[in-house]
């Protein structure tokens, strides 16, 4: 369970304001970052790189943009804390001069996002923010949806370039441990000396489990968020990741008081975590958006007709 490669990446922020458009009050914010400083966190994902022209400031918070001045309004100059700050770009989302050199900013690393019809946009956003100075990652989302060769191809180009660290991701939480364990050797094959790391989703229970799974397989960049805070049925935990992995550098404290301070407070206004809505959308590996506007509904308890909506495709109701 102790391996010294190993870093955790808290995207409670990121991946959380996909449940309310990352219009977090500064205020949970600072006690995140405070708490992952304080427990010795490797890096938080303090939201997206985002331009202005593909999202409006009306319906999303300042965590979906990251500005430079107005996350070092809210959390200090981040000097000497040990703790890195990420953040994630999605292909289409933001433009090159929307990122500014390293040296003008407070993020560490820039997480890259794309399908498996956009790896090569990737490497050359991904390469481009090297370039600039930042730490980077490529997330290749949806891949339980990719075919094999689909997947080969993304691979070789990826073992190409200079884009140091390549994730495994479960976008559907629909993997089971044996998929994880195929995909995190296939991607270590096809990747000599590059880093690989897990980002999984709950829908089907399994996101501590496959994490568990992928460090077993030599993944040293795991994704976690606290209380499972993330897209519909959340993220592997963080208080369950830091307690398994018993590295004597990990504070458990300050992660138990942010969780009881809050994030159960916040459970009263965002509703996420495992559901049976999440669960049948998981199990059919298909994205749990129509599960969201479910469990929006008044209808949201009553799951056998979501289930057979799903399979019969016929619209929500």
């Amino acid at each position: 369970m102790y391996r010294k490669e190993i870093k955790i990446i808290d995207c409670t922020i990121r991946d959380g304001g996909l449940m309310n458009d990352w219009q977090f009050e500064d205020s949970f914010v600072k006690a995140v970052y405070d708490a992952c400083v304080q427990s010795g966190v490797d890096y938080m994902e303090i939201g997206y790189m985002s331009s202005e022209k593909a999202y409006s400031r009306k319906d999303n918070g300042k965590w979906k943009f990251c500005f430079d001045n107005e996350v070092r309004a809210v959390i200090g100059d981040n000097k000497d804390t040990g703790l890195k700050l990420s953040a994630m770009a999605d292909i289409g989302r933001i433009e090159l001069n929307d990122i500014p050199p390293k040296s003008e900013s407070i993020i560490d690393m820039i997480r890259v996002a794309c399908y498996v019809t956009q790896v090569d946009k990737a490497i050359f956003l991904a390469e481009h923010c090297m370039d600039k100075g930042y730490e980077v990652t490529i997330n290749l989302m949806a891949v339980s949806k990719v075919m094999e060769r689909d997947l080969d191809e993304a691979l070789a180009d990826i073992a190409k370039s200079r884009v140091p660290i390549f994730y495994v991701v479960d976008s559907f939480g629909s993997m089971y441990c044996e998929q994880i364990e195929q995909l995190c050797r296939k991607y270590k094959a096809a990747l000599p000396g590059k880093t690989i790391g897990i980002h999984a989703h709950n829908n089907m229970q399994l996101a501590f489990s496959n994490t568990i799974t992928s460090i077993i397989e030599g993944c040293n960049m795991l994704d976690s968020t606290l209380l499972g805070l993330g897209r519909g049925a959340g993220n592997c935990h963080t208080e369950t990741l830091m307690a398994f992995l018993k590295n004597p550098k990990y504070n458990l404290r300050p992660i138990f008081d942010v969780i009881g301070k809050q994030l159960i407070p916040m459970q009263e206004k965002i509703e996420w975590g495992y559901s049976v809505p999440y669960l049948i959308t998981g199990m059919l590996n298909e994205h749990p958006r129509s599960a969201m506007e479910w469990m929006d509904s008044d209808q949201k308890d009553e799951y056998l007709k979501f289930y057979n909506t799903i399979l019969d495709g016929s619209p929500l109701e």
